[in-house]
């Protein structure tokens, strides 16, 4: 038998369609790793939480394996893509309400201190591949306001 998808894709998408529909809000908490591509100034102790309402970005698309988008920070227009993996959370900004998930280790890794390649961003080349470590880290909540 074949390996079902995750559901974590959709249920994004249902969160996201859900907090349009209320005039709500939809932010994503992202733990920025390698592969994911934000604007480096915007993260936070490796997070970053990104507005995902329509009015705020363009070419919104929520695949099976990335979020893609453009959105404008600082004045500067960025094109952001946003693995599945590095997705923590989708909640309206308005309640908090939404969805947190739990880190998928087998996955993401995070680079010592002090490597990162020319964005800021820690690498994810293979040879680094020794001096990396898994993330284990507990879910928690972030009051963003």
């Amino acid at each position: 038998m074949s390996e079902l998808t995750s559901t974590k894709p959709y249920m994004i998408r249902a969160m996201h369609e859900w907090c349009t529909d209320n005039s709500l809000t939809p932010h994503l908490l992202v733990a920025v790793d390698g592969h994911t591509r934000v604007p480096v100034a915007y993260v936070k102790d490796g997070e970053i939480v990104l507005n995902i309402n329509y009015s705020a970005t363009r070419n919104l698309l929520i695949s099976n394996e990335a979020v893609t988008f453009s959105a404008r920070f600082g004045g500067v227009a960025s094109d952001l893509y946003v693995p599945m993996h590095a997705i923590r959370g989708i909640f309206a900004r308005e309640n908090g309400q939404g969805m947190f998930f739990q880190s998928e280790e087998s996955d993401v890794t995070v680079s010592e201190p002090g490597e990162s390649d020319a964005e800021g961003l820690p690498r994810s080349d293979e040879g680094l591949e020794k001096k990396q470590k898994p993330i284990k880290k507990k879910p928690f909540l972030k009051l963003v306001k």
